[in-house]
């Protein structure tokens, strides 16, 4: 699995996005920049093809970068 790191969420849902990663504050609500359940769900899907291993239905519950980082660091072995 390559480094997992909050910078890497921002710049790959920036990318998602067609945004600039410094554009989306890690507090700010994904879904009022666009993000919707099919981009979610290719985030995802990437995600855990590169090893992360984290549902859908937990990430989609946040809506913020900040959020998101949450639950990835509960799947994360320690």
């Amino acid at each position: 699995m390559s480094a997992f790191t909050l910078e890497r969420l921002r710049a790959d849902v920036a990318r998602m996005l067609r945004e600039d990663p410094e554009a989306i504050g890690l507090d700010d609500n994904l879904m009022d920049w666009g993000l919707d359940s099919m981009r979610l769900l290719d985030l995802v899907m990437g995600w855990n093809a590169d090893g992360l291993n984290v549902d859908v239905m937990e990430i989609g519950a946040e809506t913020s970068l900040n959020g998101w980082w949450r639950v990835i660091q509960q799947h994360r072995p320690r």
